[in-house]
C-alpha cells in the first residue's frame, strides 16, 4: 500500500512540475510582490497602514492608466516607446487650448472645456494613427517607428510651451486629476476603471481574443483570416489614447504642464507589463499580470522612501528587478517552446 501510496505521489509531482513551469511567469511577479511587501512591513512600522496603501494606488496611477494600452501592444508581441512622449504632449495640448492666467506666456489658443479636451485626444489618437500606419502600411518595426514618434512628440511638445510651464486644463480634468469622492482619489477610479476595462475587452470580447491569437503566433492568425495589419493598428491607437489620458490627468495630478514631465513613465510602464508576467514575445500575460507589475512597483518605490535608502540605490535596485524580470520572462519562453516540442 505505501508503494503504491509512493508512486501515486510522484505521478502528481510529475503532473505539478510542468504546471509550475508554465505558471513561472504569472507566479515569480506575486512571489515577488509578497517578499517585498513583507519586508517593508518588517523595516519600517509607517509602511503596513491604509493611509500608505492609498499613497501608493495614487503614485501609480497614471503608470497605471499608460499601462492599459501598453498591454495590448506587447501582447501583440511589438513595443510602444512614444507613451511617455504622447502623454507629455497631450497634457500639454489639453493645458494649450485652456486660458492661462496673465502670468503664464504662453501664447496659446484658448477654447471652451469639452473643446480642449476633445482636441487633445484627438492629437494623440492622431500620433498613434501615425505609429499604427508606420508599422502595417510601410513596414516599419514598432521599436524604430515609435521611437521616431517618441521624438516628434517631444517636438511638438517644445513647440506648444517653448520652454515654459503651463498650470490650468479644463475643470473636469482638473477634478479627474486632483480631486476626490469619499476620500478616494478620482484618478484612482479613472485607473480601475481603465484596467477594468482593459481586462474585460482582452478576456470576453472577440477583439481580445484576436490580440492574444496576432501575438502568439501571427502566420497561424493571417492563414485563420484575421487581419492582423488591423489589429496591430489598432493596439498602437489604444496605447496612444491610453497615454493621452493618463498625460492630461497626471498634468492635472501635478499641477503643471511643461516639457519632460512624463519621461520616467516609459521605463515605469514598460516595467509594470513586464514584471508583472506578460510575455515580451506576445500572446501570454494580460491585464491581470500588469496590476501585479504595478503593485510591485509601487510597493518598492514607496517602500525604498519608507526606508530611506540613498535615491541613486534606489534607480539600482529598480534596474536589477527590471532585470530579474526579463530573465524570468525569457526563460519562461524558452521553458514553453521546450515543452510544446
Amino acid at each position: 500500500m505505501s508503494s503504491e501510496t509512493a508512486l501515486a505521489g510522484e505521478r502528481r509531482a510529475r503532473g505539478l512540475r510542468p504546471f509550475l513551469r508554465s505558471q513561472m511567469r504569472n507566479i515569480a511577479p506575486f512571489l515577488t510582490l509578497i517578499f517585498l511587501s513583507a519586508f517593508f512591513a518588517f523595516a519600517s512600522p509607517s509602511f503596513a497602514t491604509l493611509d500608505n496603501l492609498g499613497n501608493i494606488l495614487t503614485q501609480v496611477s497614471v503608470t497605471g492608466i499608460i499601462a492599459v494600452g501598453l498591454t495590448f501592444v506587447i501582447l501583440c508581441a511589438e513595443i510602444d516607446l512614444s507613451i511617455a512622449s504622447i502623454a507629455n504632449v497631450t497634457g500639454i495640448a489639453v493645458a494649450y487650448f485652456t486660458l492661462q492666467e496673465s502670468y503664464v506666456n504662453i501664447a496659446n489658443l484658448p477654447m471652451p472645456g469639452a473643446a480642449a479636451i476633445l482636441l487633445a485626444i484627438a492629437l494623440c489618437a492622431l500620433l498613434g494613427l501615425v505609429n499604427a500606419l508606420g508599422l502595417t502600411v510601410i513596414g516599419i518595426p514598432s521599436f524604430i517607428m515609435t521611437l521616431a514618434m517618441m521624438q516628434i512628440a517631444a517636438g511638438v511638445s517644445a513647440l506648444l510651451v517653448r520652454g515654459q510651464i503651463a498650470y490650468k486644463v479644463p475643470s473636469l480634468i482638473t477634478t479627474l486629476g486632483s480631486g476626490s469622492i469619499g476620500g478616494i482619489p478620482w484618478i484612482v477610479i479613472v485607473a480601475a476603471i481603465m484596467l477594468l476595462g482593459g481586462h474585460l475587452v482582452l478576456t470576453y470580447t472577440r477583439f481580445g481574443r484576436y490580440v492574444y491569437m496576432v501575438g502568439g503566433n501571427r502566420e497561424a492568425a493571417e492563414y485563420a483570416g484575421l487581419n492582423v495589419k488591423l489589429i496591430l493598428g489598432a493596439v498602437m491607437v489604444i496605447s496612444a489614447v491610453c497615454s493621452g489620458i493618463g498625460g492630461m490627468l497626471g498634468v492635472a495630478h501635478f499641477g503643471s504642464a511643461q516639457q519632460n514631465e512624463f519621461d520616467t513613465y516609459l521605463l515605469d510602464s514598460i516595467a509594470a507589463v513586464v514584471v508583472g508576467g506578460t510575455s515580451l514575445f506576445g500572446g501570454r500575460g494580460g491585464i491581470g499580470n500588469t496590476i501585479v507589475g504595478l503593485f510591485v512597483l509601487g510597493v518598492l518605490n514607496n517602500g525604498l522612501d519608507h526606508v530611506n535608502i540613498d535615491s541613486f540605490l534606489k534607480i539600482l535596485i529598480r534596474g536589477l528587478i527590471l532585470l530579474a524580470a526579463l530573465v524570468i520572462n525569457v526563460y519562461a519562453q524558452r521553458l514553453r517552446e521546450k515543452t510544446a516540442e
